[in-house]
């Protein structure tokens, strides 16, 4: 197949391009590296199955793009995904979402081509449901400081389902709950990075509000592997993938000085404003529909990432 790919020099997009290399499918990586980094991909440039454009799909495609293969998939995976990310560019993050895909959404109308969206957990807001099933609409303030990313997804998803329901474009959504492992950018600011890397560099671990919000970790692996299998159902409604095990930050921050020998100690910062206080899905759908699980316990998908940011220290 021919597979263009979005935020394809980011955290979950590098990963997806190897996947679909490995397959032996063309992909095409596009990003504008406002977060994405090109070692994520550097081990895929001698591939002939591989090219990678710097675009930024916020705005019009390059007719060069748009007219170089007939596209079998599009994945919109193209968002800053971190607090201090989306913060530091909020306009990016919002037209990214929002024109970039309309965009990719005509690219797919006008190529037939099917379309894969990865939303967030984050449509849910802080939620007053839990854990959080896809039938909930949600808690979010739309003129928060979070807004920006929530709402962002919020607006993209409703496009996606216009242009399914208007032009009958072949959608998937998924909606990603806390995802890490290797190729995450040790400065994206996200609870995994922090707590793991001021554990290596004898930092004192950031904790924010009393640490009793809770947070569900789910392995990159397992996540494409969900991806991977929706492809292949009929199905155009969004699905959670996540990993039901919930931990507190307090929790996730004990078993980080369990695995990493430490002198840190914990240090206490105000809970920023709207910081969900729950997050964990109901997989229940994932389940049925596509046979699909989570796999990877914590402490294994910890042990494989650490030695990736150990290796990132060194180099």
């Amino acid at each position: 197949m021919n597979i263009l790919i979005t935020g394809g020099a980011g955290f979950i997009g590098s990963h997806l391009c190897e996947h679909f290399l490995n397959q032996g499918h063309f992909v095409l990586a596009l990003d504008n590296l406002c977060t994405g980094r090109l070692k994520n991909i550097e081990e895929f440039k001698s591939n002939p199955q591989f090219k990678f454009e710097n675009v930024d799909v916020s705005k019009p495609l390059p007719a060069a793009i748009s007219g170089l293969k007939k596209w079998d998939w599009i994945f919109h995976f193209a968002s800053p995904a971190s607090p201090p990310k989306y913060f530091s560019i909020p306009i990016e993050t919002m037209t990214v979402n929002a024109e970039g895909t309309r965009h990719l959404l005509e690219l797919a109308r006008t190529t037939n081509a099917k379309f894969f969206y990865s939303s967030t957990s984050e449509v849910y807001g802080d939620p007053l449901v839990h854990p959080q099933p896809e039938s909930y609409w949600g808690n979010v303030n739309s003129i928060g400081v979070r807004s920006i990313y929530d709402e962002a997804k919020r607006y993209a998803e409703a496009m996606i389902y216009s242009y399914h329901r208007e032009f009958k474009v072949d959608v998937r959504v998924i909606r990603i709950f806390n995802t890490y492992g290797p190729k995450m950018d040790p400065e994206d600011g996200r609870v995994v990075t922090n707590l793991m890397f001021q554990a290596l560099r004898n930092q004192p671990m950031t904790i924010y509000g009393d640490g009793k919000q809770t947070r569900s970790f789910q392995y990159v692996s397992d996540l494409v592997d969900g991806i991977d299998r929706l492809m292949k159902a009929d199905y155009v409604l969004p699905v959670n993938l996540g990993n039901p095990d919930e931990f507190t930050i307090l929790e996730f921050a004990e078993k980080v000085k369990q695995l990493v020998p430490t002198q840190s100690t914990l240090v206490f910062q105000p809970l920023p404003q709207d910081d969900p206080k729950q997050r964990k899905p109901i997989i229940s759908l994932a389940k049925s529909l596509l046979q699909w699980e989570p796999k990877v316990k914590l402490a294994d998908g910890l042990a494989k990432t650490l030695l990736y940011f150990k290796s990132s220290e060194n180099n």
